[in-house]
């Protein structure tokens, strides 16, 4: 008998470095749906040489319900649980863009989750985000912690999601078992340099925006305001190895894979528990990576949050996980994968 986790957006950032710990980690074979309208088909085979295994490659817009129905239909008595990665994800663009964010972020979502239920498929992770928590005022931030007006339309899409799936567990006649994992600031690479970040646009994060400066692909990289309440003026965030966070998501099958309740949902913070600043990160890129790091201080991005760092307890207990990349690991593992690919 064939064993199939299915892993939506399985070609981008998190999902690629996920289905890496799911083939050396678990017996699973692994079909990715993904569109590759913001990654590379290309890092199957990257995938490929890391494993020496082969992703069953969909090429699916998940909004297409008919098609995602009819495609994967086929494998549907062999899959043993989703991981639901597939979204739009860039602040600035949700905020100038509310509209695409909404349809494809909560459609696609509804469309997985129906085929689950359409074929009594009840392990499903959700990839949720940070950004749920808003513009929290004290850190560090537990799953417990009150949900406030989103930010962004990003932000409310998570929380859109974590309410639908929530709400299936506690009204669906078919079992469903659900973890969304709230991730915090992915950075880094596969310890290969063979895969990380590359999205095809709307390169807004950190440190991929600090690596085109460092090799000059832009002018410099723009810090967006240093007038928050913070120890420099500059934004904090909780930055998680992408290894890591993609370990939690093997260790996430497991656990609800070996929950006895036909029903179950929980949410779960994936963070180290510590913040730092920008001009920090920058500085340790500097220390690090032995480079100079161009940068110019920018008015600040609407949609942004001053500061939010994780209470990972809750990970380590019903998980066993906990992050094991130091911020100097992230930042040299980003930079020895950006330098070459940007």
């Amino acid at each position: 008998m064939r064993r199939y986790i299915v892993v939506t957006g399985g070609a981008g950032y998190i999902g690629s470095h996920t289905i890496i710990e799911i083939f050396q980690n678990t017996t699973y074979e692994v079909i990715s749906i993904d569109n590759f309208s913001n990654s590379y088909e290309d890092v199957y085979e990257r995938i490929h040489q890391i494993t020496n295994k082969k992703v069953i490659s969909l090429n699916i817009d998940l909004c297409n319900k008919d098609n995602l129905f009819q495609q994967l239909k086929p494998f549907a008595k062999d899959i043993q649980g989703i991981i639901h990665f597939a979204a739009y994800k860039s602040v600035p663009e949700s905020v100038a863009e509310p509209f695409k964010y909404y349809h494809n972020n909560i459609q696609s979502l509804l469309n997985i989750s129906e085929f689950a239920l359409q074929h009594s498929i009840s392990n499903f992770i959700f990839s949720s985000s940070c950004s749920v928590y808003g513009d929290i005022k004290t850190s560090p931030v537990t799953e417990n912690t009150p949900l406030p007006i989103p930010n962004s339309p990003y932000a409310h899409t998570k929380q859109i999601g974590e309410q639908i799936l929530l709400q299936l567990t506690q009204q669906c006649q078919v079992p469903l078992k659900i973890l969304a994992l709230r991730y915090f600031n992915p950075v880094g690479s596969h310890a290969s340099a063979l895969i990380g970040e590359l999205p095809k646009y709307n390169l807004t994060g950190l440190v991929p925006n600090i690596i085109r400066a460092v090799l000059h692909k832009i002018p410099a990289l723009e810090v967006y305001g240093n007038d928050y309440a913070t120890k420099d003026g500059t934004p904090i965030r909780d930055y998680i190895h992408v290894s890591d966070i993609a370990r939690a998501h093997v260790l996430a099958l497991e656990y609800i894979d070996n929950i006895s309740a036909p029903s179950y949902y929980d949410v779960i913070n994936l963070g180290t528990g510590k913040g730092y600043t920008v001009l920090e990160v920058i500085q340790t890129f500097e220390n690090t990576n032995q480079v100079k790091v161009p940068y110019k201080i920018a008015p600040r991005r609407s949609g942004d949050v001053e500061a939010i760092y994780a209470n990972n307890d809750k990970a380590l207990r019903l998980l066993k996980w906990k992050p094991e990349y130091s911020l100097e690991t992230m930042l040299q593992s980003a930079w020895q994968w950006g330098k070459e690919r940007y």
